[in-house]
């Protein structure tokens, strides 16, 4: 995949990924690729965002000339507030965190994933060499074992269970093989058709 398609299988990713955002939820934005989310998001979708550097009811990015630079995301990009609007210190963000207040997080590959109703995780399916990301087994340190539910990637929407990745979706223009061969896992092909987005 060129640089130019990445960039297309990325926004696409996380177009898609906010679509797992549903109303009335509160839902913690992590580090990385799940802060975009946000760019994705109805306005008038009745949502609690969470950032744990100590805010709830998180607004659109803004530029720098507009912005309050006292008022960023986990990942140092300026948002804005919204009514309703909440901050604290991150004792307390991570109290609301540990204490399973949180619907939903979003959270890059090597993030913290705990107590939340339901953890996604997105990331790219290969590294930068073109090796799987999704494997068999951890070769990390694990924070959470078995916590997360679903994984995002540039080129599938997948499941995650004790037996592999059952496909959900997969991207515009990537094949079942070429899926199958960036997964260090099994990935379990749905009976039918898989849903392209």
């Amino acid at each position: 995949m060129s640089d130019g398609n990445m960039i297309d299988a990325r926004t696409r990713m996380v177009r898609r990924a906010a679509r797992e955002i549903t109303a009335g939820t509160v839902v913690n934005l992590g580090i990385g690729l799940p802060t975009k989310v946000l760019d994705y998001l109805p306005a008038d979708l009745p949502v609690c965002l969470h950032t744990e550097n100590g805010m709830t009811g998180i607004g659109p990015t803004l530029p720098y000339d507009r912005a309050d630079r006292n008022l960023i995301d986990a990942g140092g990009a300026y948002v804005s507030p919204v009514a309703g609007s909440t901050y604290f210190d991150s004792v307390a963000s991570f109290a609301l965190v540990r204490s399973g207040r949180l619907d939903l997080t979003m959270l890059g590959a090597i993030e913290l994933g705990q107590k939340a109703r339901r953890v996604v995780v997105m990331t790219t399916h290969t590294d930068r060499k073109g090796n799987p990301k999704l494997l068999s087994r951890c070769t990390l340190p694990l924070t959470a074992r078995g916590c997360v539910a679903r994984i995002f990637t540039d080129m599938a929407v997948v499941g995650v269970t004790g037996d592999g990745f059952p496909l959900v979706e997969r991207a515009e223009g990537v094949t079942l093989p070429e899926l199958q061969e960036a997964t260090g896992a099994p990935l379990h092909m749905p009976a039918g058709d898989v849903p392209v987005f």
